[in-house]
């Protein structure tokens, strides 16, 4: 053996390179494999740890801790289930057009086709049958794999039935999972547990504060959409706007999904191409604000990730779980920066993850400080 006893082995790069792509894709593999179980207890945990000032509430009245975790359970399923009402009725508006929005897309397929016969010299032949009977063709073909996509959303809906199970274990055992994480982590170092207790404190308030932050957004936006759709004259305005509204938990493809459905019903429906043109000026509008001026301003820097941070976890997320992913890898990546920013060797992936100091646009003008003044303090009620 050659070389002083002093001397400190540094192992190639390419085994440092080795165990990072195997450690990479054993934990994609696994998030993937147990999407059933990991998705599922992410969206409760994160539910859960909202709804910790609610129960924190009641017990300071002496209410027992199961109780206080079932009301608080039982009050946001009924808030959940009064939104999906809304939206059936609104369903069903659907259904009594369904013969004028038949007769509408009928001329809409002729005038396509004479257009296509006059200016292209070609005959399609579109019709309503035509497409019906290409669209069965495709489902005949496709029947396996359609099946199987089927089934596996029916075994989501079947895995998110155990959202209030875990909701109510982890808010009955909240206490346990804190000092399990500071005797885990910290084995006993009183300094090591002061900064457990610092990121658990961290990681509750954020999730808190984005989860009623974004939920003030879309309350702001629903009316904002549901009126410009009622002055344009769209039929359905409300359903439209409440469920762009919705959508808008998704970044970036959220806001884009959304307006989509109002302008197809409004090409289809309506006479003049001025209304979808309408509509999507609208849309872009209160996107610009919503995007440099509301979710700024009321969700904060509570997620202080940059844009590029963001968008590459969306896809990320996006392929590993879909669309739970693009909900869920967002906070999960604010998460993520809390913790790299307290561990001395994460720093520097902190740092990745974070914002550029100069980007404070959220903070330009008095009135966007007012707005978050208020902002703040409508989720310090609600997450005290």
């Amino acid at each position: 053996m050659s070389g002083s006893e002093g001397s400190t082995y540094t192992q190639p790069w390419y085994v440092t390179y080795t165990y990072a792509m195997a450690a990479v894709i054993l934990t994609v593999y696994a998030m993937i494999v147990a999407k059933p179980l990991l998705m599922p207890l992410l969206f409760a945990g994160f539910l859960a740890i909202l709804l910790v000032p609610m129960c924190n509430f009641m017990e300071r009245y002496r209410v027992p801790r199961f109780l206080s975790a079932i009301v608080s359970i039982t009050f946001s399923l009924a808030v959940l289930l009064f939104v999906g009402f809304f939206l059936i009725e609104q369903l069903r508006g659907f259904a009594e057009d369904a013969e004028m929005f038949t007769q509408r897309l009928e001329e809409i397929l002729k005038s396509a086709d004479a257009i296509a016969a006059q200016y292209f010299n070609l005959e399609v032949q579109l019709n309503l049958d035509y497409l019906v009977s290409r669209i069965t063709e495709y489902v005949s073909e496709n029947a396996a794999s359609l099946t199987r996509g089927i089934s596996g959303a029916a075994s989501t809906l079947t895995t998110m039935m155990l959202l209030p199970v875990f909701m109510f274990l982890i808010l009955l055992f909240r206490d346990m999972l804190k000092t399990f994480l500071r005797k885990a982590f910290a084995r006993g170092d009183k300094a090591t547990e002061e900064k457990v207790d610092a990121i658990i404190s961290r990681i509750k308030t954020l999730i808190q504060h984005y989860i009623t932050g974004l939920l003030m957004v879309i309350g702001i936006l629903a009316v904002i959409y549901s009126a410009m759709l009622l002055i344009i004259g769209v039929d359905h305005a409300i359903f439209f706007g409440v469920f762009a509204a919705m959508l808008n938990v998704i970044p970036f493809i959220g806001p884009l999904m959304g307006s989509i459905l109002p302008i197809l019903y409004s090409l289809i429906t309506m006479d003049s191409l001025l209304f979808p043109v309408a509509i999507l000026a609208g849309f872009y509008v209160v996107q610009l604000f919503e995007g440099n001026f509301f979710t700024p301003v009321i969700v904060g820097s509570k997620v202080s990730m940059n844009a590029l941070m963001t968008l590459l976890l969306l896809l990320i997320g996006s392929q590993i779980w879909g669309l739970a992913g693009m909900i869920l890898f967002i906070p999960l990546g604010a998460i993520l920066k809390i913790v790299s920013d307290e561990v001395e060797s994460l720093k520097p992936y902190g740092f990745l993850l974070g914002r550029v100091e100069s980007d404070k646009s959220e903070d330009r003008s008095g009135l966007a400080k007012r707005i978050r003044k208020l902002a703040d303090r409508i989720t310090s009620r609600f997450t005290a």
